[in-house]
């Protein structure tokens, strides 16, 4: 259909009411958190019992809110550490890997792209099962062979980034490559004839041209890390993230804490999504 055609009420009113009814469902759940994490009462659903701050401020032994609960907010830093190291990883191999694959040309290129995009299609549960099957058997070998222990092959931290990393670098890569690829390349050939060098042709044109891509997979890359539920839970070890760390409190019994981290990360999220939209606005107007 042609979008300046006129279309009948019914059709307006349909597009509308779906609209409608698919944001109601999509942010209902989300609403329902929100609201019972002020819930008086020591569970997170109904009734209401009226209006409180101590899920997010209370440290008594009775209720211990958010910002009193120490092992809960060592879990948030917990994941905060993994996905900003998940993140630097992600953007910098991802980044080599987009270069790699425009504007470099060697046998097996398209061999390499697809395997790069195997670990997007494999499960979580499976893709973190195999990592740690395979490190487990990697540490046993050096152990019996040379008698090294590989700390770092064995179910902790380090794994859980390896893990997280092993795909998340797909997606900066997918992300870095669609902007490469509408690249004028043009540009850095005219600054070379100009005299520039390679580094300075990749600061000044190249990375200020890639600097949105690189801010999105960035922040992708980051909140795809921290809420990493399946493949982290294959691979953790003592200090649990706090995808681990809820879903150990929800075995217990849940409380309207959780309710409270769960509004506390919407808005980060949402303050998040605010600045890149406000930054994407600003450099559509600035053009």
């Amino acid at each position: 259909m042609i979008p300046s055609l006129p279309r009948p009420l019914w059709a307006r009113l349909g597009t509308w009411g779906y609209a409608a009814l698919f944001f109601f469902l999509l942010f209902l759940p989300l609403a329902v958190v929100a609201v019972f994490a002020f819930n008086n009462a020591p569970y997170p659903a109904p009734p209401w019992r009226g209006f409180t701050l101590d899920w997010f401020w209370s440290s008594t032994p009775q209720r211990v809110g958010l910002f009193g609960d120490r092992p809960l907010l060592g879990s948030i830093w917990t994941s905060t550490k993994v996905a900003l190291c998940v993140t630097g990883a992600s953007l910098l191999v991802g980044t080599a890997n987009a270069f790699l694959i425009e504007r470099v040309r060697f046998p097996g290129k398209q061999a390499l792209y697809l395997m790069m995009l195997a670990p997007l299609v494999i499960p979580g549960v499976i893709l973190g099962i195999s990592i740690l099957a395979f490190a487990s058997h990697i540490a046993n070998l050096a152990d019996d062979l040379w008698g090294i222990e590989l700390e770092f092959l064995r179910p902790g931290l380090v794994l859980v980034a390896l893990g997280q990393f092993s795909f998340v670098a797909s997606i900066t890569t997918l992300s870095v490559l669609a902007r490469l690829k509408r690249f004028d390349i043009s540009l850095e050939e005219a600054a070379y004839n100009l005299g520039a060098s390679g580094f300075t042709v990749f600061r000044t044109i190249t990375l200020p041209y890639l600097r949105p891509a690189l801010i999105g997979s960035a922040a992708i890359a980051f909140l795809m890390s921290f809420e990493n539920f399946n493949t982290t839970l294959m691979l953790v070890g003592s200090d649990a993230p706090l995808t681990i760390m809820m879903y150990g409190r929800m075995r217990e019994g849940a409380s309207p804490v959780l309710n409270a981290v769960s509004l506390v990360l919407m808005l980060i999220t949402a303050a998040m999504a605010i600045v890149m939209l406000g930054r994407s606005g600003k450099r559509q107007n600035e053009t």
